[in-house]
C-alpha cells in the first residue's frame, strides 16, 4: 500500500538495528530547519516495515488496544478511546483508573472523521475490527493524512499485501514488544511480556497430563442461531484452550472468527462449551438457547452443564487473554469427565 509521509531529509545521520521485531532508529536532519534532529524508529505493522515518530495523541479502539497501551505505562500518550457497545464497561478493567484519565471519544465503530477531529497522530486497532476498507479507515488512508497507525498482529492474518501469521499469544507478545519500541519503553515491554509468559507457563505446567480420553474437546460459542460463529486457530481463545489442556474442536480451521454449521458442532461432541460473553445477547441467554436447540441440546457439554463464560476482553487480543487462560485452566483442572 502506498504511503505518503513527511520527508525526513536526504542526509541519513544514523541507522541502528535494534533486533527483536526488526526495529531501526533513524536520526535525520529536520527539513524545516528547526534546531536538533528528528528521530524515528522503524517497526513492522503486520508484515510492512513502517517508520514511526513517538506518538503523543493516540486513539485506541476497543479494550484490547487500550489495555496494551496502559499495561506499558503509556497513558500520557493516549488522547482517548473508542469503545463500541459490545465491550463490557471499562470500569471492569484492571486499568479502570487509566481509562478515567483519558477521553471517551465514541461508543460506535471506529471512523476516519473521529480520528481527524481528535487531531490524533496514532491509531491502534485491528484489521477488519477497527480498520476497514468498507468504512473508509485503513492504515493506507491514514498514512496519506500523516496519521500513524498500528495493527494487532493477531489480526494481520489476512491483511492485504502485508499479511503476518503467528500464534495468538505470540502475536500479543509481539504487539507489546513493538509498541515498546515505538514509544521507547523497551524495558517495560520486556517486563510485561516476561510476566505474561511466566503466567502462561504456570498454567501449562498444571494442565492435565495424558488425560483419559485425550484433551477435553471444547467448542467456543460466539453467536448465531441458524449457523454458529466460533473461534478458529488464529484468535486468542484457541491458545487459551490449548494452554489449559483442552482442544478447540475447530482448531483445524485456519481462520480467525468464523462461521461453521451445527452439524459439525454435533459431530465434534464437545465436552465443554465456552460462551463468549458480549453484545446484546448475554451469556445466560446463549446458554438457554443451546439447552433448547435441537442442534445442541444433546451435546455432552450441554447435558453435563459444562459451560465456561469467557469475558469479551479476555478473548480479543490483549493482556487480559492471560486472565482468561488462568480462569479456564482452573476450570479444566477441576472438570469431571
Amino acid at each position: 500500500m502506498p504511503r505518503t509521509r513527511t520527508t525526513i531529509g536526504s542526509a541519513l545521520a544514523a541507522a541502528l538495528l535494534l533486533g527483536g521485531c526488526g526495529a531501526e532508529v533513524d536520526t535525520a536532519s529536520d527539513t524545516e530547519g528547526a534546531a536538533g534532529a528528528s528521530e524515528k524508529v522503524t517497526v513492522k505493522r503486520c508484515g510492512e516495515p513502517v517508520p514511526y515518530r513517538t506518538p503523543q495523541r493516540a486513539v485506541v479502539y476497543e479494550g484490547g488496544s487500550a489495555d496494551k497501551m496502559f499495561s506499558l505505562g503509556l497513558t500520557k500518550h493516549v488522547h482517548g478511546y473508542v469503545m463500541p457497545p459490545a465491550n463490557p464497561p471499562v470500569s471492569e478493567s484492571p486499568w479502570a483508573s487509566e481509562y478515567a484519565k483519558v477521553k471517551m471519544l465514541g461508543d460506535d465503530l471506529l471512523n476516519k472523521e473521529l480520528v481527524v477531529e481528535a487531531k490524533s497522530d496514532f491509531v491502534v486497532a485491528g484489521w477488519n475490527s477497527g480498520f476497514s476498507d468498507q468504512r473508509g479507515i485503513t492504515p493506507a488512508i491514514l498514512d496519506k493524512l500523516d496519521i500513524q497507525s498500528f495493527m494487532h498482529t493477531e489480526s494481520c492474518f489476512n491483511y492485504p499485501k502485508y499479511p503476518e501469521k503467528v500464534t495468538p499469544f505470540k502475536a500479543l507478545y509481539s504487539d507489546l514488544d513493538r509498541l515498546g519500541k515505538i514509544f521507547g519503553v523497551e524495558k517495560k515491554a520486556d517486563e510485561v511480556v516476561g510476566g505474561l509468559k511466566k503466567r502462561v507457563a504456570a498454567v501449562e505446567s498444571k494442565a492435565p497430563k495424558n488425560p483419559r480420553g485425550g484433551r477435553v474437546p471444547v467448542f467456543l460459542y460466539d453467536s448465531g442461531t441458524d449457523q454458529p460463529f466460533t473461534a478458529g486457530s488464529q484468535v486468542p481463545p484457541n491458545d487459551i484452550i490449548k494452554a489449559a489442556g483442552g482442544r478447540n474442536v475447530f482448531d483445524g480451521l485456519d481462520e480467525r472468527w468464523t462461521q461453521v454449521n451445527w452439524e459439525a458442532v454435533a459431530k465434534a461432541e464437545p465436552e465443554v462449551v465456552i460462551i463468549f460473553d458480549y453484545g446484546d445477547m448475554p451469556a445466560k441467554k446463549k446458554i438457554e438457547f443451546l439447552r433448547k436447540s435441537p442442534h445442541t441440546k444433546e451435546l455432552p457439554a450441554v447435558k453435563k452443564n459444562n459451560f465456561f463464560i469467557l469475558d469479551y476482553n479476555e478473548g480479543i487480543s490483549g493482556p487480559r487473554n492471560i486472565d482468561g487462560l488462568e480462569k479456564f485452566g482452573k476450570y479444566v483442572r477441576e472438570l469431571k469427565r
